[in-house]
């Protein structure tokens, strides 16, 4: 009981919120992924989804390159910082303060949705409604890209999902079309590319 409480403060809203607020968010690397930067070069722009944005780098990064931008981060520190670089850049994207495993505030479709660390810290009924959310929002033949850890010890505990699991959360709407497996810091991560059914 003790260890799931401990789990679930771990991913609390608040401790995101007051790590923004300290300046100590290291995901917030402000570095677009190389792997998201080919994939904007390689499609043409039309509406797009970030989970998880955080401060808006990637969000920003979308809109950059022609794509109608939404961005979502339950932290609401992250949403104000966002919404002011997206104002200094004269880019105009819309940031909602919410939870991806609840996203009714949203209507889509999207022909893009990018995750890069949200899904995988989720706990099993989050992802189940993350999952259904998702499935909702995409549109047909759009795309998801997600950054996940692999399963790994961390904190005392093991965080990150294989890929088998995210294929079954998954597979039901989404046609895995490539996963590649690296590392980040020495432990085991994974990007993968999904194509709605």
């Amino acid at each position: 009981m003790w260890q799931q409480w401990k789990d679930r403060l771990k991913r609390s809203r608040w401790v995101f919120e007051w790590r923004y607020w300290r300046g100590r968010a290291p995901w917030d690397t402000q570095i677009t992924p190389p792997e998201v930067m080919a994939f904007l070069a390689e499609h043409s722009p039309g509406t797009a989804l970030d989970l998880g944005c955080g401060t808006g780098t990637n969000a920003m990064a979308l809109a950059r390159h022609g794509w109608k931008v939404t961005g979502v981060d339950f932290a609401p520190r992250a949403i104000r910082m966002a919404r002011r670089k997206a104002a200094a850049a004269g880019l105009e994207i819309e940031f909602h303060t919410a939870d991806v495993s609840s996203l009714s505030v949203l209507k889509g479709p999207y022909d893009y949705v990018l995750d890069i660390g949200c899904l995988f810290v989720l706990g099993r009924e989050e992802r189940r409604r993350y999952a259904e959310g998702l499935a909702r929002l995409a549109a047909p033949g759009g795309w998801y890209m997600l950054y996940a850890w692999l399963p790994r010890p961390w904190q005392g505990g093991v965080w990150g999902m294989a890929p088998e699991e995210v294929e079954a959360l998954l597979g039901g709407h989404f046609s895995r079309i490539r996963l590649v497996v690296g590392t980040e810091k020495g432990h085991p991560t994974a990007w993968y590319w999904y194509r709605k059914r």
